[in-house]
């Protein structure tokens, strides 16, 4: 039965990008191609969750994280001594798993210095471009959002970004808020199980791209493309010595771990008087409770079975309204009682930057390099997020259809 729903599920997310589409007949020319990134998604879905080579990359990715985790554990212990491990509950958060994040960010600083970075996203973008039908522009920005972060990896457009067209502005700032940066995978992995973060990147690269087909349809021609990477050759990269570029991707990671430190004792704070406010005023019912009960159709539509829908709405809420960090941290802490498919479903959905918070991150990375763009940006938020929002629920349908 919920393989039925399943795809009436996915039916039902395909209309919800069609109907608000900027051309509809447009969008309906283009239903070949995103068949063929639906297939391609079920393939790598499958060939991740289901046979022993996915098996094989995703705990060679989480061994190496792991890895990781231990070495900036080092680093941690050096600066903090013992205070990491006072109290009874175990390390706290910002120590276990924000500290990693500026050891992460070094990494990815040394291969982005080395070139290795800038060769995989040219060459991955090539392949994309080639399977989406979309411009190599989308298609780099695709995979850089992937590896750099949905703020960062605007920094990496800043010659061309005054005269990209607002529709493809769209759909750069739809990729960079339906992935999740490579910087705080680390954090990810030790609140859900690696294999849906993995899973969940894959997907929704190619999901932005089905969605984008649908609500944001438009043609790009060769010349444009070239016209365009053009001013991006012209723009020479910054000169920097290899300790200049370790120093600057080192502090760049700290920011970004007390950034988020800051967002999520902000955003549980309200969220925890928010719920008070409501179970005061509606005997016990809280916000998340209602969250819960909003979200429980969609839920429901992914796949999961309507007796856990409200409990799974919950968690998909919370993320909406918060960010991914709270959810998953929420959903660790309370996934008792759902199902593992259920569980693996939620858990696909929350690996994205799809929330309200995200809109005015994007845009003021934007407006900071494009006061143009930046206000394109914040034209299309919602619309963005709403977006964004559909490409997480395709991945987790098809992530249920596969569990």
């Amino acid at each position: 039965m919920h393989y039925l729903i399943g795809f009436v599920g996915l039916a039902c997310f395909l209309l919800l990008a069609w109907l608000p589409s900027t051309d509809r007949r447009a969008a309906a020319g283009r239903l070949p191609r995103i068949a063929v990134l639906l297939l391609l998604q079920v393939a790598l879905g499958f060939l991740l969750l289901r046979t022993g080579i996915g098996g094989t990359v995703i705990r060679a990715v989480s061994d190496t994280f792991a890895h990781i985790l231990g070495y900036a554990a080092q680093g941690t212990a050096f600066v903090f001594g013992d205070l990491p491990g006072v109290g009874g509950s175990g390390p706290a958060f910002l120590f276990a798993v924000l500290m990693p994040i500026v050891l992460v960010s070094a990494l990815i600083g040394i291969l982005q210095h080395l070139r290795v970075l800038p060769f995989v996203i040219k060459y991955l973008g090539l392949l994309l471009a080639w399977v989406s039908g979309f411009g190599k522009i989308e298609s780099f920005n695709a995979v850089a959002s992937a590896i750099l972060g949905q703020s960062e990896v605007f920094i990496s457009l800043r010659a061309m970004l005054d005269d990209i067209p607002s529709q493809r502005m769209y759909t750069l700032a739809a990729s960079a808020m339906s992935t999740v940066s490579a910087g705080i995978l680390g954090a990810y992995m030790q609140l859900i199980d690696p294999k849906y973060v993995i899973a969940a990147i894959v997907l929704n690269m190619l999901g932005a791209f089905v969605v984008c087909s649908l609500i944001n349809p438009y043609a790009v021609t060769a010349e444009d493309d070239a016209r365009l990477l053009g001013e991006e050759i012209s723009d020479s990269r910054k000169a920097q010595s290899f300790f200049e570029m370790l120093t600057e991707y080192i502090l760049v990671g700290f920011k970004v771990a007390f950034t988020v430190a800051a967002m999520l004792i902000g955003f549980i704070a309200l969220l925890a008087m928010i719920n008070g406010i409501f179970a005061a005023l509606f005997h016990g019912t809280t916000f998340q409770d209602l969250m819960g009960h909003i979200f429980a159709p969609a839920a429901w539509l992914t796949g999961i079975p309507w007796e856990e829908a409200a409990a799974a709405g919950r968690f998909m809420g919370t993320k909406l309204v918060s960010n991914e960090v709270v959810a998953m941290q929420e959903l660790n802490r309370q996934h008792g009682g759902l199902s593992d498919r259920t569980v693996a479903i939620v858990s696909t959905y929350l690996v994205s930057f799809a929330n309200f918070s995200t809109i005015a991150i994007v845009t003021g990375a934007v407006r900071s390099l494009s006061e143009k763009q930046g206000g394109v940006i914040a034209r299309n938020g919602l619309r963005l997020l709403y977006g964004a929002t559909l490409v997480s629920c395709l991945s987790a349908t098809i992530v249920g259809l596969l569990s």
